[in-house]
């Protein structure tokens, strides 16, 4: 009997938790056959005999338990207030060339080996550094291997390993450029300097340990399961295990059956040979864990290194998945990845909730009808949430348990491919919201307490605690955790062709008090003490570093509020590292806004705000995120419109007043954010339409330790969906806004108005609500009084000729009074006006937005 869940086949056996094992001790001998009924998910397989492996661990990749955490450097040094200033002529961002020069990395040709003629003298040096050395023992006991002698970890393990020697990454700057960029940073330049030399001297000793970042970024080659013609090795770091043993269907939980054995830096270790068939000991789709008798006691686990994870029906704890399908039914990549655009224009998006009906999609149903939808709309971007598993569906996908697997909500690892593959054909990126900032708590499914210690991935004590989300906080200064998260980076990119990543709460890691209750008012002292966390800081350049070198094509986005200088300066030159930052103060300042009268809004105060970033650093602007769309938060739409969107959005009755003020200004606020708000678009999937309501995933009735109760939905799926029809419906207003939408990013992709180098904001009149900007050959103009409309309003403008107005929120297909005439042809008159060379008369009616492109250059006499 079977049940199924995302496609895969469930065979309803018992718990693997009621095992009459448990008791057993962890350090008895097994020898000789023995005959195991193994289970696969996804594949039925008979029974059969092994010999089970004892020999001397293959461990050959250093693997120290921790490095001390870095010194932190205060700066004592006062510097008065040193927050952007707010231009009124915006300077486009420089963008850094890249060296096209290949630099020499020492690549390893076989992952096993070092590129160092003295390894015992290495070995010696790791010792006193507290860093491993690599061992040249063999999974048989043997001394070294010589030329003719196989290895467990020879043959194609990846993707990566094809193509390691392929790429390399360049070596580190001199960090020196951010004060040429930044002249304030000099003022504390002893923290600056002592934060790149902390990331040269990692640079330094993984180059000296590992043989390179590109070859410590392939943790995922040594670690969890890697397979060989020969057999399977498994490896798991575990330092504070006292013993362990790998169990699963393969071997019927038997915790005496396959023992592991540990070496001096706290890695367990096991070789399974090949079935006497040639059939590989762990069948593809079985049920595996580690269990370990821990300082906390016997402990089952998933492995870290897991690469898919699912939970059967009738069972609490998820339960890793050997997933190694043959050759025949794995998937392959048959597009390649788009070029990185100029300009983005990000779809974000939850594949689970992307349905119109209340269930979990599936990435299939992604591909095949949100994608599409995705292209129509005119994004070059798609960002997917919620890819890391994570056992609980309501954490939106930030309480991630296992690091290394896709969600199998959604299906299996080769859907999630053929997902993005299919984007790709779409010419569509796609990113990923990567979450390094912390982990879940989950003890049963995810890394806290793996060991049965609470510092092993995790400061311990209160600095390893997230007190707001409730979540483990990682030590970046431990040197496998620095493996272990830019392996995970690369595994991403390079198994999954991910196009980069969204990286979640960067505010909170680069920081000791992770940013909770604290106001930034960008005095630079606010960045550079005692409060910010070197080693993080550190870890993201890293990964910055990594990623670009490897990929240059990838994007980087960071999700900071504080506004932390250097933040989007490349790290050769001495900053972090990312292509972009989210202006996150843009969605804050609109909710503020509607929550006040229109007669209290300040032309000054929007733009400011949408403006207020820092020089040569690009910014993905947003009116509203996923954030804003959660039970407890309201949307834009919702907020302009309230209860009146559930009765009035039909075009076969009369609009009420606050459903007229709420399309007019839902249109607005999203074209200025994106016309003056950085150089990169963001929107949550169907907030385009104005989705109505709120997100509100399934979840039963808490009962929390003081005895409160949290009500719950009865677990219902209703409000954890994307009504698409809404917005495709014709007949309701919502499609007004949803082809709005549609219009300004196919201007954007026309005009490409987001990254020109000409931008300038001529107008912000208090008076009569009026803003008017330039960006390259387009005027702006926004009219926000709630009343007034203006005949014959001048507007200045740089380049003299022809206009013609290419975009129009009160034009009747966008749900508008189609107030303007669009035949009409509007030619400059010299002189000048707003600062401008030139001007040009218009009609500005109440409550709109409206942008003129420059069509012909001024009539030749």
């Amino acid at each position: 009997m079977v049940s199924t869940l995302a496609g895969i086949r469930f065979p309803l056996l018992p718990s693997a938790y009621n095992n009459s094992n448990n008791s057993a001790s962890l350090h008895s001998s097994f020898n000789g056959d023995r005959r195991t009924s193994s289970l696969s998910l996804f594949l039925t397989n008979s029974s059969f005999s092994r010999k089970i492996f004892a020999g001397k661990p293959s461990y050959d990749s250093d693997s120290s338990l921790t490095v001390a955490a870095s010194k932190k450097v205060l700066v004592s040094d006062s510097q008065s207030d040193g927050s952007s200033s707010v231009t009124e002529q915006l300077e486009a961002p420089g963008t850094v060339s890249e060296d096209p020069q290949v630099y020499d990395t020492h690549v390893l040709e076989d992952v096993d080996n070092v590129a160092m003629e003295d390894d015992k003298k290495v070995e010696d040096e790791a010792k006193k550094s507290n860093v491993p050395s690599l061992d040249a023992g063999n999974v048989d006991g043997t001394e070294a291997r010589g030329e003719e002698t196989p290895h467990p970890l020879d043959g194609t393990v990846s993707t990566a390993k094809k193509n390691a020697t392929q790429k390399s990454i360049p070596p580190p700057g001199n960090g020196k450029k951010i004060y040429e960029i930044d002249p304030l940073l000099v003022g504390f330049r002893d923290h600056l300097d002592y934060r790149y030399g902390q990331y040269k001297r990692l640079r330094e000793e993984i180059d000296k340990y590992e043989g390179g970042l590109e070859v410590f970024s392939r943790g995922y080659e040594k670690f969890g399961f890697t397979r060989s013609a020969e057999g399977i090795t498994y490896r798991e770091w575990a330092p504070g295990a006292k013993s362990a043993s790998l169990i699963g269907d393969f071997n019927n939980w038997n915790t005496n059956a396959d023992v592991m054995s540990q070496n001096e830096f706290g890695v367990w270790e096991i070789f399974l040979p090949n079935n006497a068939d040639g059939s590989p000991a762990i069948p593809h789709g079985s049920r595996v864990k580690i269990r370990m008798d821990t300082p906390s006691g016997i402990k089952d686990s998933i492995p870290a290194w897991i690469k898919f994870s699912v939970q059967a029906p009738g069972e609490i704890p998820y339960n890793g998945i050997y997933y190694d399908p043959p050759e025949e039914e794995k998937y392959v990549f048959q597009h390649s990845q788009p070029k990185r655009p100029k300009s983005l224009r990000i779809y974000e998006a939850h594949v689970g909730m992307s349905s119109t009906e209340p269930k979990i999609n599936t990435y299939a149903e992604f591909r095949d009808d949100v994608l599409p939808r995705i292209k129509r709309l005119g994004y070059n971007a798609v960002q997917l949430m919620a890819i890391q598993e994570h056992s609980y569906y309501a954490s939106f996908g930030y309480h991630v348990t296992n690091f290394f697997a896709p969600s199998s909500r959604c299906g299996t690892p080769d859907d999630l491919k053929s997902l993005i593959d299919k984007a790709h054909e779409l010419g569509i990126l796609v990113l990923m919201d990567i979450v390094h900032s912390h982990a879940s708590n989950n003890v049963l499914d995810g890394l806290n307490m793996f060991d049965g210690t609470n510092s092993h991935y995790f400061h311990s004590g209160s600095r390893g605690y997230h007190w707001m989300w409730d979540s483990r906080l990682f030590n970046y200064g431990s040197w496998e955790v620095l493996r272990y998260l830019l392996s995970n980076a690369r595994w991403w990119l390079e198994e999954y062709k991910f196009d980069g990543f969204r990286f979640d709460g960067v505010t909170s890691m680069m920081y000791t008090h992770h940013g909770l209750q604290v106001a930034f008012t960008g005095n630079y002292n606010e960045y550079f003490g005692l409060a910010t966390d070197v080693d993080a800081v550190t870890y993201l350049m890293l990964v910055n570093d990594l990623i670009h070198g490897l990929y240059p094509e990838a994007v980087t986005i960071g999700e900071d509020v504080s506004g932390m200088p250097t933040f989007c300066v490349s790290v050769q030159d001495g900053g972090v590292g990312f292509d972009y930052r989210l202006h996150m103060a843009i969605a804050d300042k609109w909710i503020e806004l509607l929550q006040k009268m229109d007669e209290e809004w300040q032309m000054g105060d929007i733009v400011h705000t949408l403006t207020n970033r820092r020089w040569r650093e690009k910014c993905v602007a947003y009116a509203e995120s996923h954030d804003q769309a959660l039970v407890g938060d309201k949307t834009i739409a919702f907020w302009l419109m309230d209860k009146d969107m559930y009765d009035f959005m039909a075009l076969d009755r009369p609009a009420t007043p606050l459903v007229d003020r709420g399309i007019a200004l839902h249109k607005m606020i999203r074209l200025i954010t994106m016309g003056l708000g950085g150089e990169g678009y963001l929107n949550f999937m169907g907030n385009e339409f104005g989705h109505p309501e709120w997100i509100d995933f399934p979840r039963g009735t808490q009962h929390l330790p003081n005895g409160k109760l949290v009500p719950g939905n009865n677990n219902s799926f209703d409000k954890c969906r994307r009504r698409f029809d809404l917005g495709d419906a014709n007949y309701l207003r919502y499609h007004g806004l949803q082809e709005f939408d549609q219009a300004m990013q196919h201007l954007e992709e026309t005009y490409c108005f987001m990254t020109s180098e000409h931008q300038y904001i001529s107008r912000k009149d208090e008076g009569d609500r009026v803003i008017v900007f330039e960006r390259g050959n387009l005027v702006f103009v926004f009219n926000f009084h709630w009343s007034k409309s203006y005949s014959d309003y001048r507007v200045g403008c740089l380049k003299p000729g022809k206009y013609k107005i290419v975009l129009d929120s009160d034009e009747k297909l966008f749900g508008g009074f189609n107030r303007i005439d669009h035949s009409a042809e509007y030619f400059t008159t010299d002189g000048w006006f707003d600062d401008r060379p030139h001007s040009f008369l218009l009609y500005a009616p109440c409550r709109t937005a409206v942008v003129y492109a420059l069509v012909a250059g001024p009539a030749k006499d």
